[in-house]
């Protein structure tokens, strides 16, 4: 190693906080005592001793699946620090899509919360590659082949600093996402991937020592955009909530001084309903990020009562989570609220650590910047994904010409800002979570009684969106909606499950391909 060029990684992120900050409160949780920066240190060192006991090192993938509390949060820093990356995974899928993961990830350990075990029961009997199952919150008592507490209390650290990786590209984290292709995707992060946007994110949302940040996004999802590391880069406080609860979510802003959080649009449209009989505004500064659906007029200004900055991302797993940014001009102050809310509804402009952002035509050609001209939105930085995990052909259709594809459309208007006009077609964002209407479409085609099947997006008024199935069944079926329902509840998670199902014929092209556009046109919003 030369004194010069040393490898970019987050661990180097709770090093610094331990040594800088070892009494501070690092995160606050539920039911449980806090903890400092040096227990959280100890902790991810424990963590990374006991894995490595067990034979983990470089290249394996360990499994989380727990809600928002500490156990989440020093997993990646524990688990990188053994040398594996940490698969955090989505608390609502369906058993059956569990075990692809952790079979295509290979996963040799599986640390999962007491809470959410029946969601996993007996996937060590369907996954050969599954070594080890650690349970949190077990107690004594318990069948669970091992107690996480007792299994850290078991071990001494055997290393005074986390340590860094052999490389900065080595993997630090896969994400799974559906994407559109309908089967889940498992998106590689790097250490100098996950270094860098979370240094990003700390400076573009205004992180300092004296952050405070609540966890209402889900930890699994981007590895909370990063935040998992950003908060603890600048030595801030984490305030954890296993679960979100938008009335207690107002509590825990005030009780702790919460500056800072994140969430999908529905985050702030329960905030603000959950806030409508509060009088007075927040006592301090609050800033709210939010992607996806462009939040409404009335949730910004009843946001705006609150006291609560709502800063407008745009970015997906495979950008490490937010790639463009909604910046606020000063002139925008002159705007009512009307003309502001349009304005803060466009997805933005480059994010700090982002190197180019372009909207273009089929042949990679700039679009015009008129506000008019479609074109697909391109992203090329040193935060887009290594590339899907042992998928060298859907990574080589995601990179196309040096540049990362989104399949996500959008204009570029003439003061630089991007608005997306329409999310990749396959693509249905509900509650912040993508499902893929191909995998809900493949689910739904099993049924026996089932001939054609598409599933298009329907707006909603809590979940932005929702999928909603068009059927046609087999002659002399009698197939109900509810039964359609049930069939894929069976299967998939809850979120994608359809929230309503349409009998008949599809519209078709003259080659015989289905019209979407037709569906999306008669679907009507649901509530």
């Amino acid at each position: 190693m030369v004194p010069n060029q040393v490898p970019l990684s987050p661990l180097s992120f709770l090093d610094r906080a331990a040594e800088v900050f070892p009494t501070k409160i690092a995160a606050h949780r539920p039911a449980a005592e806090p903890v400092t920066y040096a227990d959280l240190w100890d902790r991810a060192l424990r963590l990374a001793a006991a894995l490595t006991a067990l034979g983990v090192g470089k290249g394996d993938r360990v499994a989380v699946l727990a809600p928002n509390d500490v156990e989440l949060l020093e997993a990646h820093y524990g688990i990188p620090a053994a040398g594996a990356a940490i698969v955090a995974l989505n608390v609502r899928l369906a058993p059956q899509e569990y075990e692809h993961i952790l079979r295509h990830a290979g996963c040799r350990v599986l640390i999962v919360d007491r809470s959410l075990r029946e969601q996993v029961e007996g996937v060590g009997d369907h996954v050969e590659e599954l070594e080890t199952i650690v349970e949190i919150g077990s107690g004594q008592g318990s069948a669970a082949e091992t107690d996480y507490d007792d299994w850290l209390a078991r071990t001494s650290p055997t290393r005074a600093r986390l340590g860094l990786p052999d490389h900065e590209d080595d993997p630090i984290a896969v994400n799974y996402t559906s994407g559109t292709t309908g089967s889940p995707k498992g998106v590689v992060y790097t250490h100098r991937g996950a270094y860098l946007n979370a240094m990003g994110q700390a400076l573009q949302f205004g992180l300092s020592p004296g952050s405070v940040y609540l966890w209402t996004l889900p930890m699994f999802h981007c590895n909370g955009w990063c935040y998992t590391w950003a908060v603890t880069a600048v030595g801030g406080t984490h305030v954890c909530a296993r679960s979100f609860d938008a009335s207690a979510a107002l509590e825990d802003i005030e009780r702790f001084g919460v500056t800072h959080l994140c969430g999908a649009p529905i985050v702030l449209s329960s905030l603000a309903e959950a806030g409508v009989d509060q009088a007075q505004p927040f006592t301090h500064e609050v800033r709210a990020a939010t992607g996806g659906a462009p939040p409404s007029p009335a949730v910004l200004a009843r946001m705006k009562t609150l006291g609560v900055e709502v800063v407008h991302l745009y970015g997906l797993t495979e950008t490490y989570g937010p790639s463009l940014v909604c910046e606020v001009q000063p002139a925008w102050d002159a705007l009512d609220d009307e003309q502001l809310a349009e304005k803060q509804s466009r997805q933005g402009v480059r994010t700090i650590n982002v190197q180019d952002v372009r909207v273009v035509d089929g042949s990679l050609e700039d679009v015009p910047s008129d506000g008019e001209v479609v074109g697909e939105i391109v992203v090329r930085s040193n935060t887009v994904m290594a590339g899907y995990l042992d998928d060298p052909e859907a990574t080589a259709a995601a990179f196309h010409g040096g540049w990362f594809r989104t399949g996500d459309l959008a204009v570029r208007h003439p003061d630089g800002y991007v608005e997306i006009r329409d999310r990749a077609k396959d693509i249905i964002i509900s509650g912040g979570e993508n499902v893929s209407s191909i995998e809900v479409e493949n689910v739904i085609a099993e049924h026996p009684d089932v001939l054609e099947v598409a599933v298009v997006a329907a707006s909603h008024a809590k979940w932005g969106e929702v999928p909603v199935a068009y059927v046609t069944l087999r002659g002399g079926s009698q197939l109900t909606e509810d039964e359609v329902i049930a069939h894929v509840r069976k299967r998939l998670a809850g979120f994608k499950t359809p929230k309503a199902v349409v009998f008949g014929d599809l519209p078709r092209t003259s080659t015989g391909k289905i019209r979407k556009n037709e569906l999306r046109d008669l679907t009507t919003p649901l509530t």
